[in-house]
């Protein structure tokens, strides 16, 4: 792995809870060595307030966020992408754009902590369970030995840590 930062795409359907707090965990983990990024092939918009206080809560900045489109990362002058990880089953199921740089690509599902109705209390321990799983994710993958393995040694742990 070069001293360049590696560009990740984390993408969902809606681009408002999963995506946006795995973009925020990893930004903050693997700061220096990844830069991290959220998208959704139907941004609903409005970035999920649950997912803004559960990354309050880790202590990871939480201003900045937006909905947005996965086709902003497939326009001339987006960022090269080293991966893309689906963390919902609807996006994992849809044809994506093509991305610019042939990234990596698995799927790290997660359930949908937006989907939990109940007291506010409910849905922030969904979010928070949701971002636990994703950090423990994120965890898992940067302490990869990257530099000493080849391209489908990488692919393969990747998507064996999606199915942990």
């Amino acid at each position: 792995m070069s001293d360049t930062p590696q560009h990740v795409l984390f993408i969902c359907t809606g681009n408002s809870a999963r995506s946006i707090l795995a973009e925020g965990l990893l930004n903050h983990l693997g700061r220096g060595r990844f830069v991290a990024h959220s998208a959704g092939s139907h941004p609903n918009g409005i970035v999920n307030p649950f997912a803004l206080s559960t990354l309050q809560a880790l202590h990871i900045p939480s201003d900045g966020f937006r909905s947005k489109n996965w086709d902003e990362f497939s326009q001339p002058g987006a960022p090269a992408l080293d991966y893309v990880f689906t963390v919902c089953d609807n996006a994992a199921g849809e044809m994506c754009p093509v991305w610019p740089g042939q990234p990596m690509t698995a799927h790290w599902g997660v359930p949908d902590p937006a989907a939990v109705e109940g007291t506010d209390e409910a849905k922030a321990r969904a979010f928070m369970d949701t971002a636990i799983t994703l950090k423990r994710r994120i965890e898992l993958m940067l302490s990869l030995p990257m530099a000493s393995l080849d391209r489908m040694a990488i692919h393969r742990e990747l998507r064996q840590i999606g199915q942990a």
